[in-house]
């Protein structure tokens, strides 16, 4: 068989490594992918978002799957338009990527069907919003409406803050369209945890919790990233949280996408609090989560290509979908100064011990061969073992096997999730 992966993220990398164990994958090509994941699949210089070039070379090269993995191409309706070229696809439609394309779309979804959430109000004039800062509890939340490369929620802890972020939305278009309808929410607090599910539109399989590790800085210190770190499974999410969660919000979700004519097929990732009220949605996303692909599909045992394809076949409820009883972590490294002003063009380095380890998700490869930091978030190192404490220790250890200058990483991934299995 002929893969298309579409992205060029450790996400894609990590899905990448998984459907290469299936002995039916002749080929994988990678659009664009980037210079680590090119040791595993052909990197094709097509951009993401160029849909009529993906069909095309779809097309021409007799592509028999393909998997669309980052959330832009999936809301400008990637797969929408590879499955009318007749390319099945993993991944939702368009129609129903906008459960993660639009948070005021998925927040009233959620309170139509009584799905629990935050409370919340949504404004599309800045002067509304902010009279409405006047009197609204603090803290409080602020997001976008629209996609914002994961930057578009601001957490504010003061009046000041939210204003702040009003603005910046609205009036100075910090996220350009996508800030011209925000929602502000409630507060919630309480532990946060992170599934990735997969759902043909009716059956849902959640795959193994996670906790990912958003801040810059140790301690959860700094500016709000895409990840520092992931850890799985989250020892918050236990075996009761878990079938509340099925009940009230799983297949709640799918049963309201397929009643509103948006039947959702691919992996739908619930962004939890667990709130002394019991688990709240803070987020829907209409794809894998980046780092925590990293972290769940090393736990996966069985064949991700046999489940993707139940997925899209529709007949998941069929598929037996199996997790290692194990635990993940995965370390993410960083150029220093991430988030915010970062240099490239450094070489990296990867033992031979941590290369299997090592998914790749801001770098290049230079003419002479060499492979060197192209992005903010470099690369993550991965470990699985019998315990949590051990996982983490070879995460770290794995992790000295990969050098370049201006490296960063937290020191205290996992260490949250250690202090909460005591």
């Amino acid at each position: 068989m002929k893969l298309i992966v579409i992205g060029s993220g450790g996400r894609e990398h990590a899905i990448i490594r998984k459907l290469k164990e299936n002995p039916e994958v002749t080929q994988i090509y990678a659009l664009p992918g980037n210079g680590g994941i090119a040791a595993d699949a052909t990197c094709v210089p097509i951009g993401a978002t160029d849909i009529p070039a993906i069909v095309e070379f779809a097309r021409g090269n007799a592509v028999d799957y393909a998997v669309v993995a980052p959330d832009d191409p999936l809301a400008l309706g990637c797969v929408d338009a590879l499955e009318a070229a007749g390319v099945p696809c993993f991944g939702p439609r368009k129609n129903a990527a906008i459960i993660e394309s639009s948070k005021v779309f998925a927040k009233n979804l959620m309170k139509r069907y009584g799905i629990p959430t935050a409370a919340y109000e949504v404004f599309e004039d800045e002067h509304a919003a902010l009279r409405y800062l006047e009197t609204a509890p603090i803290p409080t939340v602020i997001k976008a409406d629209g996609l914002a490369l994961g930057k578009g929620v601001t957490v504010a802890m003061t009046r000041e803050e939210a204003v702040q972020a009003v603005r910046e939305a609205m009036e100075d278009r910090k996220f350009g369209a996508s800030g011209e309808r925000i929602v502000i929410e409630e507060y919630l607090e309480g532990p946060e945890v992170s599934v990735l599910s997969f759902t043909d539109g009716t059956t849902v399989v959640p795959m193994v919790s996670s906790m990912d590790h958003k801040r810059a800085g140790d301690g959860d210190t700094g500016p709000n990233t895409g990840g520092m770190g992931t850890v799985a499974p989250n020892p918050y999410y236990t075996e009761a949280v878990a079938a509340e969660c099925m009940e009230r919000i799983f297949l709640p979700t799918v049963r309201a996408m397929k009643a509103e004519g948006r039947e959702f097929r691919g992996c739908l990732y619930f962004g939890l609090m667990l709130t002394k009220d019991g688990p709240k949605v803070i987020e829907y996303n209409c794809r894998f989560g980046d780092p925590e692909t990293q972290v769940v599909l090393p736990l996966l045992e069985s064949d991700l290509l046999t489940v993707m394809r139940a997925v899209t076949e529709g007949t998941l409820a069929d598929c037996e979908v199996r997790f290692r009883d194990a635990h993940a972590c995965c370390v993410v490294l960083a150029s220093r100064g991430y988030p915010l002003h970062y240099e490239k063009g450094f070489p990296i380095t990867i033992s031979e011990e941590a290369g299997p380890h090592t998914y790749v998700a801001g770098a290049a490869l230079r003419e002479d061969g060499a492979l060197v930091t192209s992005g903010g978030r470099v690369l993550g190192v991965t470990a699985v073992a019998d315990t949590l404490s051990g996982a983490v220790a070879e995460a770290y250890r794995l992790a000295e096997g990969v050098t370049f200058a201006s490296r960063y990483c937290r020191t205290d991934i996992g260490q949250r999730a250690l202090r909460a299995g005591r």
